[in-house]
């Protein structure tokens, strides 16, 4: 059972994120708040009922005015000129506390009379600093078109993180951009992982190895997939997005998209997966600490926050060219390793949730005294 400081009772907290059409990693973090602070209203760009959870699903949450735009939950990026314009209409009241959860926008919003203002900071605005090309393409009337958008959106970002009172990383690869692009020193508190639920099943091998992704192109699974295609070994792809039709033509028969997952599904791929592949640059990546919870192995890129979360050569290798033949050694290296069980889900137990609300504590103690 997770236990709170006593303190946060007394404290009247909003939570802010920037949308709600999903259960990955930030919605995991944010779904822990919603637990801490049952009374808090979510504020956010849009909503979509039917994929988050009945813990986040059971606060009130107030939308921007995108809400109302039909499809938007599929096409939010298209609507990247007007994200701004949506955060400033949505309005928190004068509480004790809001505390963001932002990997885009949502941390520019205006707090009014005494709040203090939490970000915790995912990533500064993906779209508009870095992974443009991988997120838009490389077309150069596109890029002629979004340039000066592009700009705006930098500008608008950098400016408005002086509505922040206190930044906190969630790697230290995230601290080092939120000084680069803001000019903001901030703490560093690990994402957690939910280590009671991804525990280590049988010690049966299923004979696969498995990618779990949002199959956008930054996250590089099509790297994965061209690197089984000549391996010719099993691979399971967990995960949907805009490259899932790509992805699909691309496969080999030894390579399997399975798309959407239950959480259920997902644990079970894990404890029968061989190893976990982790082919992209991440910012922290929740992935591969759930699938070291229960035991496995990661072959992961050694850049962004993996470097933090896997230990080398106890509980992962890295390889360091996102190309198929370095990915291929390194899958190999993995594979001829006797791995010890006990010694990866240790690795993991380090990020548990523990330690997550301990760190938060700090950063928010310090909020609320101004420094």
């Amino acid at each position: 059972m997770i236990t709170f400081p006593a303190e946060w009772k007394d404290l009247d907290v909003a939570l802010a994120h920037d949308w709600l059409t999903g259960m990955r990693g930030g919605e995991r973090v944010l779904e822990l708040l919603c637990q801490a602070f049952p009374n808090a209203t979510i504020y956010t760009l849009l909503h979509d009922p039917a994929t988050v959870s009945k813990t986040i699903n059971s606060h009130k949450i107030e939308t921007s005015f995108l809400q109302s735009v039909p499809g938007i939950a599929r096409n939010y990026r298209r609507f990247l000129p007007l994200f701004p314009a949506a955060i400033n209409s949505l309005t928190i009241p004068d509480v004790d506390l809001l505390i963001s959860t932002s990997h885009a926008a949502v941390k520019s919003i205006r707090t009014s009379g005494h709040t203090r203002h939490l970000c915790y900071c995912f990533t500064p605005m993906r779209y508009a600093w870095l992974f443009y090309r991988e997120y838009f393409g490389n077309n150069p009337l596109k890029a002629a078109i979004l340039k000066p958008l592009l700009a705006s959106l930098r500008s608008w970002d950098k400016r408005t993180a002086c509505r922040v009172d206190r930044f906190v990383g969630i790697s230290e690869h995230i601290q080092t951009r939120i000084k680069t692009f803001y000019g903001r020193d901030a703490d560093l508190v690990y994402p957690h992982v939910d280590i009671d639920r991804f525990t280590p099943g049988p010690d049966v091998s299923g004979g696969f190895d498995l990618v779990l992704s949002a199959l956008a192109p930054y996250k590089r699974a099509d790297l994965a997939v061209r690197a089984y295609n000549k391996l010719g070994y099993p691979l399971k792809v967990v995960g949907t997005g805009s490259q899932y039709d790509q992805l699909t033509r691309l496969a080999a028969p030894n390579v399997e998209l399975l798309g959407w997952q239950t959480d259920d599904q997902i644990l079970e791929l894990y404890r029968s997966c061989r190893m976990l592949i982790f082919p992209g640059e991440e910012d922290f990546g929740i992935v591969p600490l759930e699938a070291q919870a229960c035991g496995k192995p990661v072959v992961a890129y050694g850049r962004g926050g993996a470097l933090e979360t896997v230990a080398r050569n106890i509980s992962g290798v890295f390889f360091d060219s996102q190309d198929e033949a370095s990915l291929l050694d390194a899958i190999k290296d993995c594979s001829s390793r006797k791995w010890n069980t006990s010694e990866i889900r240790t690795q993991a137990t380090k990020f548990g949730p523990g330690a997550f609300i301990q760190g938060l504590a700090r950063s928010i103690d310090r909020c609320m005294a101004g420094q």
